[in-house]
């Protein structure tokens, strides 16, 4: 039976010895690094570690991945794996991406050793500590065998399952079972594999333990996205590249191709077996679990968010950070140490009780200018049950409690960047929200059969000034203020400007059986219901993750656009968007007692 979906790869750079720490390939070398080696100046080993260079474990169709090994050089007992399992080379560590971030995103040569796989542990902690780390070249990628797939599950083999096997993106997540399996039975494991990393390392996670392997005994998912055509590639129906181009021109080599998303986009801007095979099912989870997530994460918040909701034991753990990923990975000690704590309980067995003094649910409040955010801030459960969910109807002159006497309308230019509807509420005393904000917009164009809309909860100071957080300790930055960072040197890696909702308006049909949540609809995106110009539709948009705190004095500004309001940290390679998925003329938002446009907010006790 063929395939429902062809997939469109295209061709990336091959690996070349000197690029991005590529070494060549050395199949069957084993070396071993002893105590005080640095790499260019970087962190020295606290002991002996030996490396296996190039293993190769064949998957069930017979592909050949080829993988390095970390381990201690002399360890007396049977020792358990963390996988990091990306399509960044195996050897690209963080050395070698954070340069050409803004400030390295804080992360000094004094907090790497280099031998990590970018964005996974470190050998140099966990090796010492009595595990090995492994990190793969994945399908394609390096010397691997095959193109390079991007994401995704596979299931137990119905016809539906066999199917979605059949796209790219499941066999990353089988691949990973295999090579899991493998691991596991090697004469030196305990037979106890954990997975770790965030981003890219994360997002597999939630892949591969959705099909159960046997030997997996923990993942460790840190800032993961759960679907990527909602939450990266497709968000509420815009497509975009994100930061995908820079990925595919600066960082992935393979003797090979990737897959092709603008094309696959091109091909289906609805969501077919292709992308859905690109979200998880969380459900079939039952492996423990350890989520990180921010509020300031453009790509993986939901995934965070949907991951504790539907993972569906007990044994699983959320931390909200108000950290930027990779310093949190590699640079905040309590990360370090809890997740240490988890994997020596759930790898090792140990009797440490992590289980009993780790708490379920813990957020951050972000406070926005140069205020530390209040971290680690004790729930029972997320959405927090104490939640209040306060409907606030938009006015021409802010947010009320009721719908506007007489029906009016907020303009916007949508091809304008810079312009757009703000509707503001002061608070009269201190205030907290957590949770998971929605808007729930009337709207129209005369000038077009669509609209793409944006919205973004921006924090004013007392006078008025629009606040971002910054998401590092500003003791780790180069500056003393968010005031001195210079334009060319704020990107969203470093500055957050609030939470943001996006929907097309074609595509604005949801399934609440589907929905997570009351106040974040579920978008198929199986239908384009276009717009006649001037016809008044009803959006629902789900907005992503806040936790914000208000001092009495202090705005919310609900503010609608039709451009993406955050700042980005990469460059888009691709062909601009085609005229019809692009704004056209003014987007008018509908206000009043036939219109009640309104924000649906997340107030939590103080």
């Amino acid at each position: 039976m063929p395939v429902p979906v062809q997939v469109a790869y295209k061709a990336i750079g091959k690996p070349e010895v000197g690029v991005n720490n590529y070494q060549g390939f050395m199949p069957g070398k084993t070396d071993v690094l002893r105590k005080g080696w640095s790499r260019d100046g970087a962190k020295a080993l606290e002991s002996d570690i030996r490396i296996d260079h190039d293993v190769e474990i064949k998957v069930r169709d017979g592909c050949r991945l080829y993988l390095d090994i970390y381990r201690p050089a002399d360890f007396p007992e049977k020792i358990p794996i963390i996988i990091g399992w990306s399509c960044y080379g195996k050897k690209y560590s963080a050395l070698d991406m954070l340069p050409m971030t803004v400030w390295q995103c804080c992360v000094t040569k004094n907090d790497l050793s280099g031998i990590e796989k970018f964005e996974g542990v470190d050998p140099q902690l966990w090796c010492p500590r009595g595990y090995a780390v492994v990190s793969v070249d994945s399908r394609g990628t390096g010397n691997s065998d095959g193109q390079i797939p991007i994401m995704g599950k596979s299931s137990s083999r119905s016809y539906v399952s066999d199917v979605l096997t059949s796209s790219s993106g499941s066999q990353d997540a089988e691949d990973a079972h295999d090579v899991i399996e493998a691991l596991a039975k090697m004469e030196w494991c305990n037979g106890k594999v954990g997975m770790a990393g965030n981003s890219a390392l994360a997002i597999i996670q939630w892949h591969t333990a959705s099909l159960q392997p046997p030997h997996l005994a923990a993942i460790a998912p840190w800032e993961g996205s759960g679907d990527l055509y909602r939450e990266q590639f497709s968000r509420g129906g815009v497509f975009s590249m994100s930061n995908f181009d820079l990925i595919t021109n600066f960082i992935i080599k393979g003797n090979s191709g990737v897959e092709d998303f603008a094309e696959m986009y091109r091909r289906s801007p609805l969501a077919n077996a292709y992308w859905n095979d690109k979200r998880p099912d969380m459900t079939k989870i039952t492996c423990p679990t350890f989520i990180s997530g921010s509020d300031f994460s453009s790509i993986h918040t939901m995934g965070a968010v949907r991951g504790w909701m539907e993972v569906p034991h007990d044994n699983k753990w959320i931390r909200w950070s108000s950290h930027q990923e990779w310093y949190e990975l590699y640079c905040d000690k309590h990360a370090d140490t809890e997740l240490y704590a988890y994997f020596d309980r759930f790898l090792k067995g140990l009797d440490n009780d992590f289980e009993s003094s780790t708490p379920k649910v813990r957020w951050s409040a972000l406070q926005f200018g140069d205020r530390e955010a209040i971290d680690n801030i004790e729930y029972p459960d997320f959405p927090i049950p104490s939640t209040e969910y306060r409907e606030m109807f938009l006015h021409q002159d802010g947010l009320k409690e009721a719908p506007a006497h007489a029906d009016t309308t907020a303009v916007y230019d949508s091809e304008n960047g810079k312009s757009h509807a703000a509707f503001n509420h002061t608070f009269a005393e201190r205030t907290r929200l957590i949770g998971l904000p929605k808007a729930i917009l009337y709207m129209s164009c005369l000038d077009h059969n669509d609209m793409n809309v944006h919205v973004i909860l921006r924090k004013l100071e007392k006078d008025g000034k629009e606040l971002m957080h910054l998401c590092f300790p500003l003791s780790a930055t180069p500056v003393k203020s968010i005031a001195e960072i210079p334009e060319a040197q704020r990107q969203s890696t470093n500055l957050h400007m609030g939470s943001v909702g996006i929907l097309r308006a074609s595509h604005r049909a949801f399934d609440a059986k589907k929905s997570i949540h009351p106040q974040f609809p579920f978008h198929p995106h199986e239908i384009e219901e276009k717009i006649k110009p001037g016809e008044v539709v009803k959006l629902e948009i789900g907005i992503w993750a806040m936790g914000n705190d208000f001092d009495a004095g202090e705005s919310i500004s609900v503010q609608v656009s039709g451009q993406m309001p955050i700042i980005a940290e990469y460059s888009a390679f691709s062909e601009a968007r085609p005229a019809h998925e692009l704004n056209k003329g003014q987007h008018r938002i509908h206000l009043g007692p036939k219109y009640p446009s309104s924000i649906i907010l997340p107030f939590v006790p103080l």
